[in-house]
């Protein structure tokens, strides 16, 4: 009998969602973006089709899934050219730390909505002068002592989606009773709130959704504004942070896959001297290549995931790691072959190439450097001393 990498379900899924894919495709995209708009059709429909839930408890309108699932909508939409990047930051990042550590009422709160689309959430990390340095973070809650409220103060940037969001999960600090020293804690922050104030930056990246700086000067919040323990920020954190790279992971091989499908088409139609260029070795090995990257990266996706599935947060933090570095770099040769392959046309907006080189990039850098992933991987895997 031949293993299964995937179980039937999971094929079934994934047909059902590049069905989806098709249906809009990168045309649909590129006109989102030229209209600057955000994907509404195509998130509410997956929304409908219960597939941006997929992870999420089915006490809680979510499909009962994990990673493993969601990873493959996100894969699938990709590879028919209509990623939708949001499905990174709601329900696996947001979604997932509100599922393992939220208190009953943000679940049901939240958790309905993340589902079925109805709600989205942003999620707040990254700072001016705290980017790969977590520890930096310089946003920090204190307590009304009259009230109980919290009040958060600090700056967010390269936040996605927050004009589409309802809320944002920032992440923040608060002071240690019994150290003084600061600890991360999650909050969510409706978009709504006085005090809170986005700013769009100014991307020459072509993206369906745009990016955010955010101040917030003396955001007053509930108290049952706190997600999860004040004392488990930094595993909460983790909890987020891991999915957040399995999930980039998948967005980067879908990209990687249609770039590759678009060269691999054009190979077999255009001909020189009467012969399609595919029959080249310098045109097909270059894209057998490619495809072999793309597959690599994608058993490590998939091993990540399902080791986050079972519960193995060491496992699968290493695994994560491993599998963004992959994917990123599997989808940068992919894309920059389809549009040598090409030639010319690669860069036309006819055949829609040339604005993935940016776009492949991103994997790259976001949400973690492949710098710092292979820091990871030297000191955590290998045991070697840290330079810092």
């Amino acid at each position: 009998m031949t293993p299964q990498i995937e179980t039937d379900e999971h094929k079934a899924l994934r047909a059902a969602v590049a069905t989806l894919g098709a249906k809009y495709g990168r045309d649909y995209i590129t006109r989102t973006i030229a209209e600057g708009r955000p994907p509404t059709e195509l998130w509410q429909e997956a929304g409908k089709l219960g597939y941006l839930g997929v992870n999420l408890p089915e006490e809680h309108g979510g499909g009962g899934g994990g990673i493993t699932e969601l990873s493959i909508v996100l894969e699938e939409l990709g590879a028919a050219g209509s990623p939708l990047l949001m499905l990174v930051v709601s329900p696996a990042i947001c979604g997932t730390v509100i599922a393992r550590f939220g208190t009953e009422d943000q679940k049901r709160a939240w958790l309905p909505g993340l589902s079925d689309g109805s709600l989205l959430m942003a999620f707040g990390i990254t700072e001016p002068d705290a980017g790969s340095n977590s520890h930096r973070i310089t946003t920090t809650a204190r307590r009304d002592p009259d009230t109980g409220d919290w009040l958060l103060t600090g700056r967010k940037v390269f936040i996605s989606g927050v004009d589409m969001a309802d809320a944002v999960l920032i992440v923040g600090r608060t002071e240690d009773a019994r150290t003084g020293r600061l600890k991360p804690c999650l909050f969510i922050v409706p978009t709504d709130a006085e005090g809170f104030r986005k700013h769009p930056i100014d991307m020459e990246l072509q993206a369906a959704e745009k990016q955010f700086e955010l101040t917030l000067d003396d955001v007053r919040l509930p108290a049952d504004a706190l997600v999860g323990d004040e004392d488990a920020g930094l595993l909460q954190l983790f909890a987020g942070l891991n999915p957040e790279r399995i999930m980039t992971a998948a967005f980067a091989i879908g990209m990687g896959r249609y770039a590759l499908s678009k060269a691999i088409e054009y190979a077999r139609d255009r001909a020189v001297w009467k012969t399609p260029i595919g029959a080249h070795q310098a045109i097909a090995h270059p894209l057998a290549q490619a495809h072999i990257d793309l597959e690599l990266a994608r058993l490590m996706m998939q091993k990540a995931a399902q080791l986050y599935d079972a519960g193995d947060d060491a496992g699968a933090g290493e695994a994560a790691n491993m599998a963004k570095y992959a994917a990123g770099e599997a989808c940068v040769r992919a894309v920059d072959q389809a549009v040598h392959t090409l030639g010319g046309n690669g860069l036309t907006r006819e055949f829609g190439l040339a604005s993935l080189i940016t776009a492949a990039r991103v994997a790259r850098i976001a949400p973690v450097s492949r710098e710092m992933i292979l820091n990871y991987v030297s000191h955590q895997t290998l045991g070697l001393p840290k330079s810092y």
